[in-house]
């Protein structure tokens, strides 16, 4: 015949974790504020509706788990953690906070203002599930547009109607090749110099900036999706092209990318906003978040 367990309290659980975590039932008792003896009867009555015994009582006076007892433990902290979680997301909606934020970001924003912002994000709002897309150009705008987004940072785009911006600094943009490459072997190059060679751009997926260029001066042109394909290309030799100098940093002290000097063709600022719909106010992490990369430095 089959005997099903009994439904354990929330309060025996978190007594069972609290006696492995100090050590003993005295010290479990002084913890929760309680007598040792209420904590002996909770874990007594804990055992008995589970039909197990938790503890090894018999070969030592220190509490020893059970085989059945380190099962149990197990599930009692992630039933103990899920219901601490909930009470603090609870507490974050009644307080006006976020329970999720979706982000969008520009593929050009440097990876230690990503990882600053990111890190910091997550220490002061750990109840808030954030969501990361990395788009370029207008991408990012679109999909705070459309609302997948509630945030975004982006690179430079016109004025767009229902679109907040926020500046946030900018990332400079230095014009590189391969140390092989010939602009690159040509030291200094006369105008016009990079419209006989490939030069590698990126293109945008959304159509805010259909047809329209930026940064192009060559003939020819291989266009691309992300960043990272152009970044692999150009240390490949295959082309030239404007690169955010953060990202190539490394390659340029290297010697594997060198700066192009060409007249025409100057590093620049790439501005960066952080940007959200018109209609719709950012709650409070998403606000920080804005602050965070606002005063980066």
């Amino acid at each position: 015949m089959s005997v099903d367990p009994g439904t354990p309290t929330l309060d025996q659980l978190r007594v069972l974790v609290t006696v492995v975590e100090v050590g003993s039932f005295a010290g479990a008792a002084r913890k929760l504020n309680r007598a040792t003896s209420v904590i002996s009867y909770t874990v007594a009555n804990l055992e008995a509706q589970l039909g197990v015994r938790l503890f090894d009582r018999a070969t030592t006076r220190k509490p020893q788990l059970t085989d059945a007892g380190r099962m149990v433990l197990g599930e009692a902290r992630l039933v103990a953690s899920s219901v601490d979680g909930l009470q603090a997301k609870t507490k974050s909606l009644l307080q006006g906070l976020e329970s999720e934020l979706h982000v969008v970001i520009d593929t050009f924003l440097p990876k230690d203002r990503v990882v600053d912002a990111l890190t910091t994000f997550f220490a002061t709002y750990p109840t808030v599930s954030l969501h990361l897309s990395v788009e370029t150009l207008g991408a990012v705008t679109q999909l705070v547009m459309n609302r997948y987004a509630s945030i975004g940072v982006s690179g430079p785009l016109d004025t767009i109607d229902g679109i907040e911006r926020i500046a946030i600094g900018a990332v400079r943009l230095v014009p590189v090749a391969a140390a092989n490459h010939p602009l690159a072997l040509a030291g200094r190059n006369p105008p016009g110099a990079g419209r006989t060679h490939i030069q590698l751009v990126l293109t945008d997926r959304s159509p805010l900036t259909k047809g329209r260029d930026f940064a192009v001066m060559g003939n020819r042109t291989w266009r691309l999706a992300d960043v990272a394909s152009k970044h692999m290309l150009l240390n490949a030799g295959i082309g030239w092209g404007y690169m955010p100098e953060p990202m190539v940093s490394d390659d340029l002290v290297a010697g594997r990318l060198v700066l192009l000097d060409m007249p025409d063709v100057v590093p620049g600022d790439y501005p960066m906003h952080a940007i959200h719909r018109s209609d719709t106010l950012p709650g409070p992490a998403a606000t920080w978040l804005i602050d965070r990369l606002r005063n980066q430095r």
